[in-house]
């Protein structure tokens, strides 16, 4: 509702109605994420656990009709909605026009992703799962940082937010996550708690951005993440020797060392104004690192010894997981504190990510 293209839905035969589902008159479609919670109690527990206080201005996306809404309006002392859907917006605004809400309601039209959104001290939302991913780091991007945001995802994505090292779900999401923000687990949803149903169970989860936040460059450490949840289960000694994760950190290697990049007294402020949301961006939908369930196949040879200098930079590489005693680790079982000594030493070996 809040996120992505409204898609015009094909009539079917016999006037079937195209998968919709109706509240109030209103159709609702699955195809625009379009599931609205119909259990009252849920709502209800949502809102305790969220610690909405009186004086909050709160932050919905996807209200639809606006059960969530009432409740939000009761317990704060605004709400902002963003919603995509023209329909929605207009049965928000008759829902509440001539009650003490309307004034303290403010509807925003408008794709959330694209929207440049107000401040706000809490988020709560049930959201169209396709955007949970980029909506998550924007979210964590916006500027000045709110206490919290209680979210409802889609049930798999909820579980690697708050996967640990050592979980199967354990992923790139998880890291670049946790880095921001601390996550928590709250409530299981079943998926008969909406109308229409969906196909997936849902969750949802608490996330509070961390402050201040951790002084790494957002671009380095995504860069050096990515790499080593390309096979999250192989040891670190054996990706870093892959021809193309070697040519490529080589290439930034010889770059800097032209520029003379100088990277002591970095201003973290300023590279994370430019870079953290892009953490969000190429995680996909679902954020399900696909990359690391391949087999192994060409892309993964070793670049052999026969050129000397790309010998010495190979060892230079080996040289830093030893000092680490990262070789035979894997990206499965590494905390934060792990990523970050590990980005610590490439970084004073000369070696960059970004």
């Amino acid at each position: 509702m809040a996120g992505g293209k409204i898609r015009k839905e094909k009539p079917q035969k016999g006037g079937g109605g195209g998968g919709a589902h109706f509240q109030g008159g209103i159709p609702f479609h699955k195809s625009k994420g379009q599931h609205i919670l119909k259990n009252p109690l849920l709502v209800d527990s949502i809102i305790q656990k969220s610690g909405i206080k009186h004086t909050d201005t709160i932050l919905e996306i996807g209200p639809g009709t606006g059960n969530l809404t009432k409740k939000l309006l009761e317990a704060g002392k605004s709400v902002v909605a963003v919603e995509l859907d023209p329909r929605m917006v207009l049965e928000l605004q008759r829902r509440f026009q001539g009650t003490p809400y309307s004034s303290r309601l403010k509807v925003i039209q408008g794709d959330v992703l694209k929207c440049d959104l107000p401040y706000f001290d809490i988020c709560v939302a049930n959201i169209p799962y396709q955007i949970s991913s980029p909506l998550t780091f924007k979210l964590l991007s916006h500027r000045p940082l709110f206490r919290c945001a209680v979210i409802m995802f889609q049930r798999e994505f909820a579980m690697r937010l708050v996967a640990q090292p050592g979980d199967n779900l354990y992923c790139r999401l998880s890291v670049n996550t946790q880095l921001l923000a601390r996550v928590n687990h709250l409530l299981k949803v079943g998926r008969n708690n909406f109308r229409p149903p969906p196909k997936v169970d849902s969750s949802v989860v608490r996330i509070e951005p961390r402050k201040p936040l951790p002084p790494v460059n957002f671009k380095e450490w995504d860069g050096l993440v990515r790499i080593c949840f390309n096979r999250k289960n192989r040891t670190l000694g054996a990706l870093f020797k892959q021809k193309n994760v070697l040519s490529m950190l080589e290439k930034n290697f010889k770059t800097l060392q032209a520029l003379q990049l100088a990277t002591e007294g970095f201003d973290h402020d300023a590279e994370m104004a430019r870079s953290l949301s892009a953490l969000g961006d190429t995680l996909g939908d679902m954020s399900i690192d696909k990359d690391e369930e391949k087999d192994d196949d060409d892309d993964d040879m070793e670049m052999d010894d026969g050129d000397a200098k790309a010998s010495d930079f190979k060892n230079k590489i080996v040289g830093v997981l030893k000092l680490g005693d990262f070789e035979d680790k894997r990206a499965s079982k590494l905390t934060q504190e792990d990523f970050m000594h590990l980005l610590s030493l490439f970084n004073r070996a000369g070696i960059h990510f970004s």
